[in-house]
């Protein structure tokens, strides 16, 4: 997998490779539209010393230095940034997906069409077992939004599998509504990331919008669940994260993808969209 000028793995397995970078510099080096679809999910900005909870316990919001909160000018630098980086290594015809919530989303989504994206589709990912809001001062936070883009270029045509989506979906056109569940615990057996996301929200995205032996990049790729569903789907994978621990945790989890596999009693998604 030279995909790259001359950064090395952190870690090569058959179809995956890990590198150990800081992001911008890693798609700097990149080759130019070498990459058939993106998932990112950067930082939210979320770590602002507040409480939330978890486990039916009072937790830090704290995610790391790298969750800091700055003025709202130097996130949307940070956002267009990366997104512009990520434009150079996509195929023509490829595709991004962003997640985030309301404390980066909308940054996200305009730094998008910035960027020269056509935003194709506003996915709502509604939590069935969100954490309470113990403040009592707000809704509980229970959705997530993942936007799905391609080039704003005349001659892009993105790739749908629309017929699998749905067959998934009992026959019926999938909606841009998904419900499920939070990460369950079989999917943290090798440590958990704070913001990890379930494998069957990654498996969805990229059964929608890859074919097989596809290469899909992971610019923030945390403890790569997107890894993990590559392998399951036979897809080829890249993850960068400048995260020592969090690289060891992928390391893991993409050389014993099949043990999460074994331990999964069911889909945690509702079939209903």
């Amino acid at each position: 997998m030279k995909y790259f000028e001359s950064l090395t793995p952190f870690f090569v397995d058959k179809n995956s490779a890990l590198f150990l970078s800081d992001t911008f510099l890693a798609l700097q080096q990149m080759t130019k539209e070498c990459i058939d679809m993106i998932f990112a999910d950067p930082p939210y900005f979320l770590s602002d010393d507040g409480i939330s909870c978890s486990g039916g316990k009072r937790v830090s919001v704290n995610k790391g230095d790298w969750d800091r909160p700055s003025t709202f000018e130097d996130k949307h630098d940070f956002n267009r940034k990366w997104l512009r980086l990520c434009r150079k290594v996509m195929k023509p015809n490829g595709t991004i997906w962003v997640s985030g919530t309301l404390h980066n989303i909308y940054s996200v989504g305009m730094a998008l069409e910035q960027e020269g994206f056509k935003i194709l589709n506003n996915i709502t990912w509604q939590k069935t077992n969100p954490p309470p809001n113990l403040s009592c001062r707000y809704f509980t936070h229970s959705t997530e939004t993942i936007l799905w883009a391609q080039k704003d270029d005349k001659h892009s045509r993105h790739y749908f599998n629309y017929d699998l989506m749905k067959e998934l979906n009992g026959g019926k056109q999938m909606k841009d509504v998904w419900t499920g569940t939070l990460t369950p615990r079989h999917e943290r057996i090798y440590g958990k990331h704070p913001t990890q996301k379930p494998l069957y929200i990654l498996e969805r995205i990229i059964l929608a919008s890859t074919r097989e032996n596809e290469l899909v990049l992971d610019p923030f790729c945390g403890s790569s669940t997107t890894g993990v569903a590559c392998k399951k789907l036979g897809r080829k994978y890249i993850g960068i994260d400048n995260n020592l621990e969090y690289i060891n945790i992928s390391i893991e989890r993409l050389k014993n993808s099949w043990t999460e596999e074994f331990l999964m009693t069911g889909s945690e998604l509702s079939g209903h969209q």
